[in-house]
């Protein structure tokens, strides 16, 4: 089979003989062999050209693809595969322009034969429709269909801008205090109502909310509650700069809503090629110390 493709693209039994350092009969009975064995005629030979069949045609791209699996089949097996192509990842915003840069980084200078989609979207992943190799994925995952490797857990913290707390008033202590405070939600985790558990025994309050600006973004979260529109929820690595600076504050230390679990995502196959295996152990190495903070 692989003497019929280098012959397909070589042009003639003479060059793909060379090609292959052997000789134009040894090339001619691998064919013939090949053609006996489907009961197909592949090529239609004259003293000037070649030309595939129609069943010729069909088995040309096919066998391309059976001797590419094999190929990555027995890269595998050595685990000496060298990462080639274009790798289409899909990352939420906040994590694809920060948390996640420096592994690409680390990923593209090992691998220098590797290209990168770096594709910036906070919805879930369609990987047939989106052609994407893999997922970088914040909460649960429910997909039987995807390989989900955990790569860290995402603590989450409430905040607001000190104009939101009510002038003269001690700042809450208890969760139960967050009710009356304007808010903002994160429509991806929370909406109409969140709950908060203190940290040192782990008693839970539920806070209803009707947000004043309901956002599926974690910037736009961060910039709403920078300009004073209500109190949030949102990732500590995320909110402490602004924290340092003085323009949010964080409310009620001892009571946190439950972490967010962090995956790297991608569908279940037999074999999956070098540069996807080489990018999940770049990732898993890498992941910042942020998230985790």
């Amino acid at each position: 089979m692989n003497t019929f493709v280098q012959i397909v693209e070589a042009g003639s039994l003479s060059a793909a003989a060379t090609q292959m350092r052997t000789t134009q009969p040894t090339v001619s009975r691998r064919l013939q062999a090949l053609e006996k064995q489907l009961g197909v005629r592949l090529l239609r030979r004259s003293t000037h050209a070649l030309k595939l069949t129609e069943d010729g045609e069909r088995c040309f791209s096919r066998a391309k693809d059976l001797l590419a699996d094999w190929q990555a089949f027995e890269a595998e097996l050595r685990g000496d595969g060298e990462p080639e192509g274009t790798l289409r990842v899909m990352v939420p915003h906040a994590f694809g322009q920060e948390l996640l840069v420096k592994p690409l980084a680390d990923y593209v200078r090992r691998y220098p034969r590797v290209s990168v989609d770096w594709l910036l979207n906070d919805r879930q992943p369609d990987f047939i429709g989106d052609g994407v190799d893999c997922a970088i994925h914040v909460g649960e995952v429910s997909d039987p269909g995807v390989v989900a490797i955990k790569l860290a857990e995402v603590p989450r913290i409430v905040v607001a801008a000190p104009s939101v707390l009510p002038a003269g008033k001690p700042r809450p202590r208890h969760a139960s205090e967050l009710g009356s405070l304007p808010w903002l939600a994160l429509r991806t985790y929370y909406r109409t109502e969140l709950t908060l558990t203190r940290t040192r025994d782990g008693e839970q309050c539920r806070i209803p909310m009707r947000p004043r600006v309901s956002t599926d973004s974690l910037y736009a979260l961060k910039s709403a509650a920078v300009m004073g529109l209500g109190a949030c929820v949102g990732s500590t690595w995320l909110l402490g700069e602004e924290i340092a600076a003085g323009r949010l504050v964080q409310l009620t230390s001892d009571w946190q809503a439950a972490p967010l679990p962090c995956y790297l995502i991608y569908p279940y196959a037999r074999l999956h090629p070098p540069k996807l295996r080489r990018f999940v152990e770049t990732v898993r190495g890498g992941w910042g110390d942020g998230a985790t903070a």
